[in-house]
Formats: structure tokens, sequence, C-alpha cells
């Protein structure tokens, strides 16, 4: 198949007669296109051209291919989003865009969606500290980039208004036009956000020039990233406004296609906010400075227990979120232990920063300090109830695929993924609402020694191999055991993959032998510390890898899945995104693995 042909576009400002008319030249003579992406200011700058611009929105112009944007901004725009807000088919969680009208699609907030194979990242609106219901995005928004930033994948396309603070740093100088590196229209959120998302391709608008940067390498990512910086439509300049894109999704890509470098590309422009910002500057300016502006979310001002490396009274953004932080003892704001509990223990993140909720009764999360041992036990249990509900794992609840389960024991049972690795890859899951498979009771440890036992003999009976492994939170979600089958042939090699996988994330796995899966796993539970991360693989030989996560490093979440897809040569299914099926073939799917294990099904 080939790859998706997309047109980006800079600010619109109104000027539909002009991109339409542009887009139509272009698509006869160059296309088909799959669909438009605009970036910058989309509605009018003056009431002038008003007209012409609701000729669209209200029907009576066509608009020829599928157009997105994200600069929610301009004359008319409250009204034409207000509508669109209060639309009942736009209601709900909709990252691929709010539809308008027919083939326009406002781009909300931020979020990522799969645009013909793409992975498509945006942040809408510009920064503003005003909270204006449109036109600025919200600290929530860049939140939800953040932790974009922790999942596995690479993002394809990256969206915003503003051009980020720092692009030009380290880029020649000939290819750059009369002010094109000054600060304005520039937003230093939107520099921090791409070197922790690190897309493959950023586009902004807003500065009324166009300007594609040499490629740059990321920090602790092979591929490389491409800017482009597009002019305004009918610009009196004549600078380009629209450019065609056709990128292979990186999903379908192999690692050498991915990590390819062209000569001219460059260093990373934001080393800088990792370095000079942090060391010979750091004496020099306020904690509150405009490249960290947007590090720190939470005024710990009144808190007690403060260790981090920073002075001031702002609380890192990272450290609270995720319990650790790239920058350590370096960063200039507050690691806080108490906060970071209280996220721990449940309780919603705006009533901690703010004091309030403004999701009110729709808030799952807690809205009281939980600081009290004697209600602790009781707000654990109702917490837990919660939990139950809303988890994809809980067989109690609504979230449950049920149609994925091919057996169920007493207490663990047995369920094909959303998304599979590879035919027959199986999650082994507790019963109960736990965290781990490792600290369960000796009954339920009988039960999961059966489970594994009956699939390395229904692996074995195919001429396969089982490699079971388990990523543990600290935060505490519902445990899944994930067992994939691989061929005999690839056994051997499979230890020594996982090792050169963790040499490459800077640790050594402890490798422990033994006879018996039970005293493999006795020893799991003896390194396992419940204040820390922890991941560990029984490969099919006896032997067990684990690893105990340190405070501050960075460990993918889905480490296990792409080590084992590099092994199996199938780099693209590392993102179980990638390999959804629909509910008809996940079905055909279980009944299918149902007949070929029910011989050796332990609940049978």
């Amino acid at each position: 198949m080939s790859p998706p042909r997309i047109l980006l576009c800079g600010d619109v400002l109104g000027r539909l007669n002009q991109l339409f008319k542009r887009v139509q030249t272009v698509n006869k003579s160059a296309g088909p296109f799959d669909a438009v992406l605009c970036v910058g200011q989309f509605f009018p700058d003056s009431s002038e051209l008003l007209d012409e611009f609701m000729n669209y929105v209200e029907g009576r112009s066509e608009i020829p291919i599928p157009t997105y944007f994200i600069g929610d901004y301009g004359v008319g725009a409250a009204k034409v989003l207000l509508a669109a807000s209060k639309n009942s088919a736009n209601q709900g969680f909709k990252m691929d865009g709010f539809k308008v009208t027919d083939n326009l699609f406002w781009l909300k907030g931020s979020g990522n969606f799969t645009l013909h194979g793409l992975s498509a990242a945006y942040l809408s609106g510009r920064q503003s500290s005003e909270g204006q219901q449109f036109g600025t995005y919200s600290q929530d928004d860049v939140d939800a980039l953040r932790a974009l930033a922790e999942e596995p994948g690479i993002v394809d396309l990256f969206l915003t208004n503003e051009w980020p603070s720092g692009v030009t740093n380290k880029a020649a100088a000939s290819d750059m036009l009369v002010g094109i590196s000054d600060s304005s229209n520039t937003d230093s959120t939107v520099s921090e956000l791409v070197a922790e998302i690190k897309p493959r391709y950023h586009i902004a608008g807003s500065k009324g020039v166009f300007y594609a940067r040499e490629p740059y390498s990321n920090v602790d990512a092979v591929h490389v990233t491409r800017f482009l910086g597009l002019a305004p439509v009918g610009n009196k300049e004549k600078q380009k406004f629209i450019h065609a894109l056709s990128p292979t999704p990186a999903a379908t890509m192999s690692a050498a296609d991915i990590s390819m470098k062209t000569p001219n590309t460059t260093l990373s422009p934001y080393t800088f906010l990792d370095q000079g910002s942090h060391s010979k500057e750091a004496a020099k300016r306020p904690s509150d400075s405009v490249s960290d502006s947007q590090y720190w979310r939470y005024d710990v001002s009144q808190k007690r227990q403060k260790h981090g490396g920073g002075d001031g009274d702002k609380m890192c953004f990272k450290f609270i979120y995720s319990g650790s932080c790239p920058r350590g003892e370096k960063c200039n704001f507050q690691h806080d232990t108490d906060a970071r509990e209280q996220c721990l223990r449940g309780v919603c993140l705006d009533f901690i920063i703010k004091g309030k909720c403004e999701k009110g009764p729709e808030c799952s999360y807690k809205h009281s300090l939980q600081n009290d041992d004697s209600q602790r036990t009781h707000r654990s249990e109702n917490a837990s109830a919660n939990r139950s509900k809303e988890c994809w794992f809980c067989l109690s609840s609504p979230s449950v695929e049920s149609h994925l389960i091919v057996s169920v024991g007493e207490y663990y049972y047995c369920a094909l993924p959303k998304g599979p690795l590879v035919e027959d890859h199986v999650l082994v899951i507790p019963v109960e609402h736990v965290p781990n498979t490792i600290s369960t009771s000796p009954e339920c440890e009988k039960e999961l020694g059966r489970f594994q036992n009956s699939l390395m003999m229904y692996f074995k009976n195919q001429g396969k191999e089982a490699v079971f492994f388990e990523w543990l939170s600290k935060r505490g979600t519902h445990a899944n055991l994930q067992a994939v089958p691989i061929p005999t042939s690839k056994a051997a090699a499979v230890q020594d993959i996982f090792n050169l996988a963790a040499e490459k994330l800077g640790f050594k796995f402890l490798a422990t032998k033994s006879s018996k899966s039970s005293d493999g796993r006795r020893s799991l539970r003896a390194q396992f510390d419940r204040n820390c991360s922890f991941f560990y693989v029984e490969l099919p030989e006896g032997t067990v890898l684990s690893h105990l996560i340190e405070e501050n490093e960075r460990f993918p979440a889905q480490f296990g899945r792409e080590v084992l897809a590099g092994l199996l040569n199938i780099a693209d299914k590392a993102d179980w995104r990638n390999c959804m099926l629909g509910k008809e073939e996940e079905t055909k799917m279980v009944e299918d693995f149902k007949k070929r294990f029910e011989a050796f099904d332990p609940n049978q």
C-alpha cells in the first residue's frame, strides 16, 4: 500500500476560497491527497472575510478533501466552535477532530490520533494565562502530551500553532530569512514538548514566513525530526503556504529505515533546555524563567517535604506525574514527596493544585487529602471498588473485553490481548484487582503455575517455546503476565537480545537460573520492592531475568514486547495499537484459540 499523501498549510486567516482553489489545483496535478492539516490562525483576522468563511461552514461552498485545523481563534471562532461543541455527534472523547461541517474538523485541545496510518499529535490554540474558552491551550492539554511522550511508538506528525523557541539553534544561517530567529510567535512550552515527544515532522505556523529546517537528531532516539514553518495563505511576499508530504508511517518502517540520517543532519536545537540553561545560567535567573515556565505546575510553598535540586516554591511536573525526573539533581524545581504520595493515593491532581476540581461529580478521583490513617482503609476499599468498575481487566467491570477471555479459573483467567504481537499471544490475569502476580497467596501462585505449564505444553506441541514477562508499575495497575510463543529455533537467542536491549538502556539484568519455575518466582518475590517498579522475563530454559527500576530511570512500559518484536523481526508490531483487530476478527481469533487449546486448558 502506498504511503498517505498529506497537504500541510500555514495560517488560513479565513481565506478559504484561496486555500481550496490551491488545494484543488495541487490535487489535480500531484494528487490525489488524503487530507489537509492547517496550523496557525484558521479563522479570519477581520470581519471582511467572515461571509466567505461562513459559506463553507454553513455548507454553501464545498470543502474538497478532509481538512483539519488547530488555530481555533480569530473573528467568528467562538460562535462556530461553540456550535460544534454542542453538536451531539461531537460529544465524548474525540481526539480525531470535532466535525464542524462536511470535511472540516477542529482538533481541540491536545491529542494523538491515527490519520491514514500516520500517528498525528497536536496542541491546539496558543499559550495564554487568561483561560479563554477557545484559542488557548490549558495545562491539562500539555500534561496529556507529556503523558503521550512516555508511551511506546513514534509520532509521525506534531502540529502546533506557534514555533518552538530555539528551533534555529545549530541550524545553517544561510537557510534563514531576516527576522526568522527572533522570539516573536514562538513558545518555550512547544520546545519542551517537541523535545520530549520527538516527532518525525513538526509543523507550525504564526511566524509569517516559510522555513524548512535541516533535520536534527533527537536525544535518546534513533530517528530525526524535520521542522516546517509555513507562511500564511495569500501572503504578499508569496512565500510557500502549502506543502505536500507523503511519509511512510513509522509503525511500518524497518529499524534501518527509521534511523537513516542525511549528511546535513544537525544536533538537536533543544539541548540547551537540559544543559546551559541549568548550569551557567541557573545562578543568573529566577526559577520561573522562560524556558522552564511550563516544566513545573505546582506551587508547594506551604508543603513540608521538599527533596529536589531547586530552591524555589514551584514543583517539578515530571516528578509529581511519573515519580521521576530526567533532570535529577540539576532540576530547578522541587521534587515534593508529599504531593507525589497524594497522587499515588488517588487524589485528583486538580484538587492538589487548585484546591478544587472543575469536573465535579464526573471526576473519578478523590477530592480530599489522604493523611488520616484511621480513614485510609475505608477509602482504599472505596477506591478499589471504583477502580474495578473502570478497569479493563476486572471481570466485574463494564469495560472488560469479555469476548477475549479464553479460560477462567478460581484466581486467574486467560485472555487474548487487543493487538496481539503474534498468534497465540496470551495474557494471564488475576481475577482480583491486584497490581502484580508476584506477591499473591500460595493458592494463587499454584493456579498461575498450572496456567503457565499448560501454555508451555500447548506452545511446545506447535514447535514453539514460551516467554513470560511482566511489567510491575509502582502505580499499581491491574496485573497481567504476558505469554508469547517464539519458534524453538529462536529460543537460544532470546536471553542475548534481552541483555543487548538492557545494555542500550544502560542497565544489566540480574539473571537467576532455576530448574523449577516455582523456584525462579520465589527468587523474584525476594527481589521485589513495592516502592519501585519492576520488570522480569522468564525464559524457555528456566533462566529469569529481572530488573528493579530506579527512581529516575526511564524505562519503556512496552519493553518486553519491543524486545520480542525485534527478535521475531516484526518491529512494526512493537506497538500494540498497530495490531488491533475489529471485534468480529477478535471473536473468531478467540474461538480458534479455544479449539486448539482445549486439550491443554487446566479448567476443562
